[in-house]
């Protein structure tokens, strides 16, 4: 896990390595263990290294070939590094390292750039091709690593982190209108904009190619994505348990090769607890963690958000060394200057439980298992899928489910949330066509409810868990902390697609599918409880842990925010939200702002979402537009 960043100039003139350097110095935090720059006239790669993985000088990056003419900047590991090296070998390559880096390098070198398609892992890299005078990107299937770029008439810029690429002199922030409508419409950004004008983030499955001739070409291909229901599995539900379990016991040990500690993530839910399980096996005492949250003044659900008493029963039942961490409410306000700087890209809900989270575990383990992903594969928001169910006709699926992901300001609200001036510039952007582009490739059929539910599961895992990666990512190395995801494994993910989703939510399985049912919230952020969702992977994971976690409703990790808003954070948000001189009133009306707070401080709504949006933009503003 590292940080990287790189330059070519479109016109020809060769990199200031200084210029460089500054651009990798900006994301120190991603890698605190080396540095290094390369240049090859208008070519230059960056990198700053956190050693996971031979640990020795001969993982020093950027890494060449033997012969010089390959060369890479790469962020993040490849969990079938050892096969695939046993296959280049056969094939006649010889290694110098025992890295990961090493092992793509020869992939490029033998198979070009299908080399992505052998690689189970999660991945950012920038590869110099100098004979062909070629730069090749390329993402990881899941986006589990982020990689942003910039291009201008001279100049094209790429990087880990945003911040590196406003080291630039022809780089100046400013606000993008287009993702500012996409991020208050649906608090995150669907299409591949950032709220940085200009710059873009390379969608998770793809590559980027710029190939220098009598001018510079870029092209850009998707080389994977997600496919629901795309065969027929013809496996009895307790069958298909049994492969779950299987693949994810599979995963979870793959992605334990490292040279440093590694760690889990303990929430007390079946997914982290399931990974703990599995990886206790193989490290005995593992360190895990939790996160817990002072409730004294919560009320309603927000009761159930503090897990630590169910992970402890789980640190018990596994022997693990666990730690925990209690957040109050002047937690958040304390650090969020921080947190903006370190987000940048500001995407999905309340985000600071993450980063204590991570700064927890940092101080004990280089490496950290998490739960993500088991949700989105398995579907584990009932409330969401039966929601989706609610048309009478598939053809209304897509402006419904569109109106029920509008989780800030509505379409029609936009006139008067928007300033004057901002809303001139957002009004010819419909974030109805960023919605509908998610599925443009997925070609999910909408025939039955398991096709709509199937197509749920689709724009749910490319766009909300897409953000939580995002988040994860950049929280988790703040802190020089790498998180590793063992539900995206390729394999494993594979396998969750095919799965019926007759088997994952339970609604279909007792043959519903007509959208009425109580589990049904119009709040994204404070669904009811439930246990409708993640049947099967449910019936694999009580082979793991006890039945009481296996049956546990859903929750997530998130803190008292609603109440906290209402009452001992209630002068922070006042003294940053009411204040006449606040950045987000360039773009922001007052009065919809102060209405909302109004709203929310009088039980009348729950705004949680948008005030924590707002608290966001403004020091996003504060930070980065000067």
């Amino acid at each position: 896990m590292c940080g990287i960043a790189g330059i070519y100039n479109l016109n020809g003139q060769p990199v200031e390595p200084r210029l460089l350097e500054r651009m990798t110095d900006s994301l120190v935090h991603r890698g605190p263990d080396g540095q290094g720059t390369y240049c090859d006239g208008p070519v230059g790669l960056g990198h700053r290294r956190l050693a996971i993985i031979d640990l020795s000088s001969a993982g020093h990056q950027p890494m060449s070939n033997a012969a010089g003419t390959i060369v890479i900047t790469y962020n993040g590991e490849i969990y079938n590094y050892r096969e695939l090296r046993q296959e280049l070998e056969a094939l006649g390559h010889r290694f110098r390292s025992k890295t990961d880096t090493e092992v793509i390098i020869l992939a490029y070198q033998q198979w070009g750039q299908e080399c992505v398609h052998k690689l189970n892992g999660m991945f950012a890299f920038a590869l110099w091709d100098a004979q062909r005078r070629r730069l090749f990107l390329a993402r990881d299937r899941f986006g589990v690593k982020p990689l942003y770029y910039l291009q201008t008439p001279t100049v094209f810029l790429f990087a880990s982190e945003i911040k590196a690429l406003l080291e630039h002199p022809l780089v100046k922030a400013r606000v993008c209108y287009e993702a500012l409508n996409e991020y208050f419409t649906f608090q995150n950004v669907l299409s591949d904009r950032t709220l940085f004008e200009g710059v873009r983030m390379l969608p998770h499955g793809c590559h980027l190619t710029l190939s220098a001739g009598s001018e510079v070409t870029i092209q850009q291909a998707r080389y994977w994505d997600y496919a629901f229901g795309s065969d027929g599995l013809k496996m009895s539900q307790e069958e298909c348990a049994e492969e779950v379990y299987r693949l994810f016991d599979q995963a979870v040990t793959r992605q334990l090769v490292a040279d440093v500690p590694v760690g889990s993530y303990l929430s007390g839910g079946m997914d982290s607890g399931s990974i703990t399980a599995v990886a206790s096996r193989h490290i005995p005492r593992i360190h895990t963690f939790t996160g817990g949250f002072d409730l004294s003044s919560a009320a309603g659900l927000e009761l159930e958000f503090d897990e630590r008493a169910a992970a402890e029963q789980m640190s018990h039942l596994f022997k693990t060394e666990h730690y925990e961490s209690v957040i109050h409410a002047g937690d958040m306000e304390h650090v969020f200057p921080k947190l903006i700087w370190h987000l940048e890209d500001l995407r999905v809900g309340q985000c600071y439980p993450n980063y204590y989270a991570a700064r927890l575990a940092s101080k004990f383990v280089k490496v950290v298992l998490s739960g993500g992903g088991g949700d989105e594969l398995f579907a584990g928001y009932p409330w969401r899928y039966y929601q989706a169910l609610k048309p009478p006709d598939a053809k209304d699926y897509y402006r419904s489910y569109y109106g029920y992901w509008q989780r800030l300001v509505p379409d029609k609200e936009k006139p008067s949330f928007f300033s004057e001036d901002t809303f001139a510039q957002v009004r010819h952007w419909d974030p109805f066509d960023a919605f509908m582009s998610v599925y443009q490739e997925g070609h999910q059929p909408l025939e039955t409810p398991k096709d709509i539910v199937n197509a749920s599961l689709y724009f749910e895992i490319k766009t909300f868990l897409h953000g939580l990666l995002v988040v994860e990512d950049k929280l988790s190395m703040a802190h020089s902390l790498e998180t590793r995801v063992p539900f995206l494994d390729n394999d494993f993910v594979d396998f969750a697609m095919r799965v019926p989703a007759g088997y994952k939510l339970l609604g279909l399985a007792h043959g519903q599918g007509t959208g009425q049912h109580p589990h049904v919230s119009p709040d994204l952020g404070q669904p009811q409880p439930t246990r409708d969702g993640k049947v099967v992977l449910r019936s694999a994971m009580q082979r793991l842990i006890p039945k009481e976690i296996t049956e546990r409703v859903k929750q997530g990790f998130s803190g008292p925010d609603a109440t906290w808003f209402r009452g001992e954070s209630l002068g922070y948000v006042n003294g940053l939200l009411r204040d006449p001189e606040a950045r987000i009133y360039d773009h922001i009306q007052p009065a919809y702002v102060a209405a909302a707070l109004d709203q929310h401080g009088a039980g009348q709504a729950n705004h949680r979402l948008l005030i924590w949006s707002l608290l966001s933009f403004e020091w996003w503003l504060r930070t980065f537009i000067t």
